[in-house]
């Protein structure tokens, strides 16, 4: 009996080290040439960027090269908008989501692209999209 409480246990653990997890990065403001207004033409405004990125598995080892990093996460928004001019926050959301689902080991992604100085009498406006590895191949 102790030892089906064990490998069940056992069985159990395993299990929650191979379920899907999560790597964030929340509120990543970085200006950006963006928009369809004139206004908007010729000059950078900030943005505020969301990302969830769903991970196949967590391993139980402690090693660097075996985890999503949240930095690399974020390096995937600065080079999306580092690739010059766009006009809707639609595309960067969508550009940033398929450059983050180049790793392999990310299953699907979430990005918000908030524009807060877009309406003067709200505090930000954007659009959020989800993709997954299948709606991406």
């Amino acid at each position: 009996m102790d030892g089906d409480i064990a490998a069940s246990a056992a069985t159990t653990a395993t299990a929650l080290r191979l379920a899907p997890h999560s790597v964030f990065v929340r509120a990543l403001r970085l200006d950006a040439e963006i928009g369809v207004y004139a206004h908007e033409h010729g000059r950078r405004q900030p943005l505020v960027i969301d990302l969830d990125l769903k991970v196949a598995a967590i391993t139980d080892k402690d090693a660097f090269e075996d985890a999503v990093c949240y930095a690399w996460a974020a390096d995937q928004a600065r080079a999306v908008l580092s690739e010059g001019r766009l006009n809707l926050v639609e595309t960067a959301a969508l550009r940033i989501a398929e450059r983050c689902l180049e790793d392999r080991r990310v299953e699907r992604v979430r990005v918000r692209v908030e524009k807060p100085e877009a309406l003067g009498d709200a505090a930000g406006v954007g659009v959020e999209l989800e993709l997954d590895r299948a709606a991406a191949t």
